[in-house]
């Protein structure tokens, strides 16, 4: 397949300069190694012919090496185009591929292309000292999060010592049909004892401040119920958050955003509208404990506005995005454990790409949703039993006492 593909890439670069889509769409293909059948109706879609392996030009170059390829070219005019899990697919292809996609450049136009936060220079200097660079943080912040509970042998191993970091980086991104909305950058410091004993809490805008996105997010047009359940459905599928967390000391770092939103409601009062981002991952080792698992949730408050320049219809604007860590019983937990947590989740959580979108964050939303209403019901359980218990004591020591005054 790859003979095929530069091929085509060395007939479309010098007898066509400008034909360069044709050439990537090859070469992706490649990668992802798709059958035959689309193969050949992306081709004709793509440039109007088929592709057959027995054309006159595949043919002709059946004899050149992979190697043969200038490396130059494959860099400048091919690895250039490819996203992030396209090139991470190339490099297992060959050495020289592998070779070629280490450069450190090409991830970082990667992640800025991908999230364009991390075009900060606070964000590139904490990245520059990860093992790999740019790609090290790609690794880390791209798929999602999958830090489930442990086993009882792995609670027994379980490290409480504090973080040793003295501060974390927030890279976040929020996109409306791949249109950027918001992108931020913040740190934070982690020593001091008014983070470490207070609720660990981010606020990525000031109390006043609030972001305009143009008329990129559309409000409601209708106040009806069936069309407002509609609206937010479009809001969940093309309203995507990243929340990259960087910790410059050990050089992780970990996307605590479930891309899509798992929830989305109106304020009965205000009527803003909240979405609701959320990571579920394994808290502390101690079975039944209301931290034993938690959530990392980011909220997101939109409120009516103008679109751009204050004109045209009305859309909404962002008011707040927030960062917390919630355990079972609906509590906030302080920074203190939320650094050993975040820290744990960073260097032994698992990454997945999430095929199935935000079906798959849903389920775990839920699932801890299920989780808490369990734990309440067993605490109502035990509170009645020990009110029972109660009521029958005193019941007992009444009669004890009456009986010992009216028959001693």
């Amino acid at each position: 397949m790859f003979i095929y593909i530069y091929v085509y890439y060395l007939r479309c670069t010098f007898s066509a300069p400008t034909s360069y889509p044709f050439d990537l769409f090859l070469f992706k293909l490649s990668v992802q190694e798709k059958s035959e059948s689309n193969f050949n109706r992306e081709m004709t879609a793509c440039c109007g012919t088929r592709w057959s392996p027995v054309s006159d030009q595949v043919e002709a170059a059946a004899a050149v090496p992979i190697a043969a390829i200038h490396p130059d070219i494959v860099r400048a005019h091919i690895l250039t185009r490819l996203d992030g899990l396209s090139l991470a697919a190339s490099s297992c292809a060959s050495a020289q591929l592998n070779a070629l996609s280490s450069d450190d450049i090409l991830w970082r136009d990667v992640c800025a292309a991908t999230w364009p936060s991390t075009r900060d220079p606070l964000v590139r200097r904490a990245v520059s000292s990860f093992p790999s660079g740019h790609r090290s943080f790609f690794s880390d912040s791209y798929p999602l999060l999958h830090h489930p509970p442990k086993s009882s042998r792995q609670r027994l191993n379980y490290d409480r010592r504090p973080s040793p970091t003295a501060g974390l980086i927030f890279a976040v991104d929020i996109f409306y049909k791949d249109e950027l909305v918001l992108s931020k950058v913040q740190s934070t410091e982690t020593e001091s004892g008014w983070f470490r004993f207070s609720p660990f809490r981010v606020d990525l805008l000031e109390p006043e401040e609030s972001v305009a996105p143009a008329s990129v997010i559309p409000r409601s047009s209708s106040e009806s119920a069936e069309a407002e359940a509609e609206w937010f459905k479009q809001l969940e599928d093309n309203l995507k958050l990243s929340w990259i967390v960087i910790d410059p000391i050990i050089n992780r770092a970990v996307n605590l955003s479930s891309r899509h939103a798992v929830s989305i409601r109106r304020h009965p009062l205000t009527g803003n509208v909240q979405v609701r981002y959320n990571t579920v991952v394994a808290g502390e080792p101690q079975r039944g404990s209301a931290a034993e698992v938690v959530q990392f949730g980011t909220k997101v408050t939109f409120t009516a506005g103008k679109s751009k320049g204050g004109s045209g219809g009305e859309g909404l604007e962002v008011a707040e995005v927030s960062l917390q860590v919630e355990d079972m019983e609906g509590r906030n937990l302080n920074g203190r454990d939320s650094l050993v947590i975040l820290r744990k989740a960073m260097e032994e959580g698992g990454r997945k790409r999430g095929e199935r979108g935000s079906g798959e964050a849903k389920d775990r939303f839920k699932e801890f949703k299920e989780m808490k209403r369990e734990r309440k019901r067993r605490q109502n359980r035990t509170e009645m039993a020990v009110d029972s218990a109660w009521a029958a004591s005193w019941a007992i020591i009444m009669v004890a006492f009456w009986s010992y005054i009216l028959f001693r």
